[in-house]
């Protein structure tokens, strides 16, 4: 009886150390995923914030707006082929409907981050992970910079909305303010 009580005690602890085992290995897996999205993240807008600027310098606010149009897809792309992700940007008010609509998970987290910003947190310090379907979800938001007021803000100039109007003539993301969530990198890796 002795011997019974305790080989089922060693097989209990026994079990309560894999299970914590497994535990710390998936937590280590997530917290090497989630680097490794920020990474992703801190690259695209590496790669497009000076082709933006440069191009408002070189061709004013219409010339950046086309510039944005053609080179942010390109961005996403290309990072989703090198690093076998699916790097996209969403927003509740998209830009570009084909590229930009949330699914019902990101429309959820972008809900959240509303929410969490009207609460007093700032959208750099935002972001949500989350394993769903064999998948690692990401999603940083993206708040708006003094930069993103020239084409996303709420006093635009003629010249902005008419180039907005010509790249994109279903957009909705405009009228934000300065630090206000105007959407989110997202990123899904499938596992």
């Amino acid at each position: 009886m002795c011997f019974r009580i305790s080989h089922l005690a060693t097989f209990a602890l026994l079990t309560v150390a894999i299970s914590s085992f497994s535990s710390n290995a998936e937590q280590a897996n997530m917290l090497a995923l989630k680097s490794e999205a920020i990474s992703i993240v801190k690259q695209f807008g590496g790669i497009l914030k000076p082709k933006l600027k440069q191009a408002l310098s070189e061709g004013g606010v219409s010339h950046a707006i086309k510039v944005c149009s053609v080179e942010a897809p390109l961005i996403a792309k290309m990072l989703s082929e090198k690093t076998q992700w699916q790097v996209k940007r969403v927003s509740l008010k998209a830009r570009n409907n084909k590229t930009a609509k949330p699914d019902h998970w990101e429309a959820s987290v972008l809900k959240a981050f509303n929410q969490r910003q009207s609460q007093g947190e700032s959208a750099k310090t935002m972001a949500k992970v989350e394993m769903t379907d064999n998948q690692f979800r990401f999603m940083k938001a993206q708040g708006v910079a003094p930069l993103c007021l020239t084409c996303h803000g709420t006093k635009l100039t003629d010249e902005a909305k008419n180039a907005l109007k010509k790249y994109y003539p279903e957009d909705q993301a405009t009228g934000y303010s300065l630090g206000e969530i105007r959407g989110a990198f997202s990123l899904t890796k499938n596992l």
